[in-house]
């Protein structure tokens, strides 16, 4: 009985292993793009039904957004000259505080998806004297604009999380890691539990 018993709880745990990852990334991919969708969509303002009620379209949103989003591309792509993007940044200093807002959020998503991508050099640092180090990510290697010559600006993310903290540090602390990027930010946010792939040195 306690045989049977042990068995069908390894069979509960390992179930859970597979379930419970996958219907907590399900949910969640669910749930970021629901309020995407609630938030941006406006089918319950545009149509109304023989009564008068409002009519929700679910998914209207996202695609109205990828709408969005492709028109406006092929607009910058094609018709946006140098001239009017100059014109554009000129009026948007004149609006501080949109212009802070605007500046951060277009720099953070090029650093992820722009043609520049700022997260694409994993380092670990040595942070005291006990030989503690941390993983981060290489953004700026030269500093002397601003009064740091010989330092740079590493990003460090937070395990289970999507924030994180920039520090100024010496360039004789900073060592590049055999790992890709996407791999040093999975083993990061997941605090370390996450497999480590192998590598194989080249030649």
């Amino acid at each position: 009985m306690n045989k049977i018993f042990r068995a069908l709880l390894n069979y509960l745990i390992k179930g859970a292993l597979v379930v419970l990852p996958l219907g907590a990334a399900i949910f969640l991919i669910y749930w970021i793009i629901s309020k995407i969708d609630y938030a941006l969509n406006l089918s319950d303002v545009i149509w109304v039904d023989q009564a008068g009620n409002p009519i929700y379209i679910p998914g209207l949103g996202i695609v109205s957004i990828l709408v969005l989003l492709l028109l406006a591309g092929i607009i910058v792509t094609n018709f946006v000259t140098e001239p009017i993007y100059n014109w554009f940044s000129r009026w948007l200093d004149r609006l501080p505080i949109f212009n802070f807002i605007y500046h951060s959020v277009k720099d953070l998503a090029e650093a992820f998806v722009g043609d520049e991508k700022k997260f694409s050099e994993p380092v670990i640092v040595e942070i005291n004297e006990f030989g503690l180090k941390q993983i981060g990510f290489l953004t700026q290697k030269d500093l002397a604009r601003i009064g740091h010559p010989g330092e740079v600006a590493v990003y460090f993310p937070f395990s289970y999380s999507f924030a994180g903290q920039l520090c100024i540090i010496s360039v004789d602390k900073v060592k590049p890691l055999k790992m890709s990027a996407g791999e040093a930010m999975k083993f990061v946010v997941s605090g370390g539990v996450s497999h480590l792939e192998t590598h194989h040195p080249e030649g």
